[in-house]
């Protein structure tokens, strides 16, 4: 049973424009035309958008669901443990974020300046400098 783009867009939770864009840059097969025009899609249609839809919130980018949906078989697992690592890693970079912020909370920093000549001060002023960025000046 085929469904129009509006039918579709309200199964898959998203707009008919959203269909359009992603039958543009290939993530979503184009649909039939009706004599009168209108786009109609198969019921793999919404198995694909739910599929995008999932892999969205789980941090791939619409260039990687791309990758993804082009791999069929073999390659999602390595796709996947490639994203985990990259996920994790932000999240001990949030972490060690969060940490610092909530030590300045604590330390009454209140004045960045003051806080700098500080010695309770927790922000990293004095780490020595990135050796891959540009000296200043």
């Amino acid at each position: 049973m085929t469904m129009r783009s509006g039918q579709l867009a309200q199964a898959a939770g998203v707009n008919p424009q959203t269909l359009r864009y992603y039958e543009r840059i290939g993530l979503l097969t184009p649909a039939e035309r009706t004599l009168g025009g209108h786009r109609l899609y198969p019921p793999e249609a919404l198995v694909a958008l739910r599929v995008i839809k999932a892999a969205q919130r789980l941090g791939f980018s619409l260039g990687e669901i791309a990758e993804l949906l082009e791999l069929r078989r073999g390659g999602l697992r390595g796709k996947a443990a490639a994203k985990l690592a990259e996920v994790e890693a932000k999240i001990a970079d949030l972490t060690t974020m969060s940490n610092t912020l909530r030590e300045a909370v604590d330390a009454g920093c209140d004045d960045l300046i003051a806080c700098a000549h500080s010695p309770r001060c927790p922000l990293p002023f004095n780490e020595p400098a990135d050796p891959a960025l540009p000296s200043p000046g």
